[in-house]
This record gives C-alpha cells, sequence and structure tokens, in this order.
C-alpha cells in the first residue's frame, strides 16, 4: 500500500496494491499490520458501513462526540465521490482547515479520517456505493454535525446548490462556529 500524508494533520490518503489480469482484479483493502506499520496506527475497527445513493447526494458533514468519536476509513465500491474531512481538534495545527479527495471504484484511493474530525462526501455518479470502517460504534446522543456550505469552511463542493440532494437532517446542521466541539 502506498500512504501519502494529506495537509491535516493525521489524515491520509491509501492506496493499496491492485493485482490486474484477464479474470478482472484483486485488491486487499485492509490488513491490520500492514496499516499499522505504515501508519503508526495501533487501530481496531468495529463496524462496516455501506451506503448506496444517487449523483447529487451529499451526506454531512458528520462527527461523533466524546467517548464516541469515531475514526474512520472510507471507500468507493461503485461510482465516485467527492470525500471531505475537516479537522475539529482545537488544539490541532490544522483546526478548522478541511481536505477533499475524489474516491472512485477505478483509483481505489481510501481516506483515513481520525478522530477528532467532521466528514461528509457528495456523490458523483448515480448508483455509487459507498463504504467505510468505523473504529468506535455509533451512538445517536454523540451525533454532531456542521452545515455543508459553511462560509468559515468555504468548502467547494464542485456542483450547484440546487443539484445537491441533501436530508432535512442535514440542513439543520449548525455553523462550524455553532457547532458541538
Amino acid at each position: 500500500m502506498i500512504v501519502k500524508e494529506t495537509k491535516l494533520k493525521d489524515c491520509f490518503i491509501i492506496e493499496p496494491q491492485v493485482f490486474n489480469d484477464k479474470r478482472g482484479y484483486f485488491v486487499e483493502n485492509y490488513n491490520q499490520k500492514t496499516f499499522k506499520k505504515a501508519l503508526g496506527i495501533d487501530i481496531e475497527f468495529v463496524q462496516d458501513n455501506e451506503s448506496k445513493s444517487s449523483k447529487g447526494v451529499l451526506r454531512g458533514l458528520h462527527y461523533q462526540l466524546g467517548s464516541f468519536a469515531q475514526a474512520k476509513l472510507v471507500r468507493v465500491i461503485k461510482g465516485s465521490v467527492l470525500d471531505v474531512a475537516v479537522d475539529l481538534r482545537p488544539n490541532s495545527a490544522t483546526f478548522g482547515e478541511h481536505f477533499s479527495v475524489v474516491l472512485t471504484e477505478q483509483n481505489k484511493k481510501q481516506l483515513f479520517v481520525p478522530r477528532g474530525f467532521a466528514h461528509g462526501f457528495l456523490v458523483l455518479e448515480d448508483q455509487t456505493i459507498f463504504s467505510y470502517k468505523c473504529d468506535n460504534f455509533y451512538n445517536k446522543e454523540s451525533e454532531a454535525g456542521v452545515i455543508y456550505n459553511d462560509e468559515t469552511l468555504g468548502i467547494d463542493w464542485t456542483m450547484m446548490e440546487d443539484d445537491l440532494i441533501i436530508s432535512d437532517k442535514d440542513l439543520l446542521l449548525p455553523t462550524f462556529k455553532n457547532a458541538r466541539l
């Protein structure tokens, strides 16, 4: 696997090795020993999630608070997304900064999003399947978020606002300045 640092501290792009032949391909998406050696992070993923969405669906920016914070390893199985991570750790050198990367079924890139980050993604193709591992269990009472179009963050979602499909719940998320950290 190839690990690339992003501009955000502790957030990494991971490019697994893909073996192609006439039958198709094989890829090892996750190996705990390899992951620990490459990133220097000892992590135990306890929950796998998957969503299927249409082009224009924007999910996020979400995170879990306190002892229910989650690190995530995210990837696309089918289709493509613009994936976004925002550093919400007040003592971090990159606090309040964001990073985005296009994840596709072709490039097989993954993004490691550490605890203390908000995460969201915009679906770029119909019938996109998005998958992510979490190192902590979901807890409804600990869920939090930041509105996708926060002016302080200034995220370029690359699509016209009228073309976005956003849940009512996500449209009510607070601004970065008013978010619970």
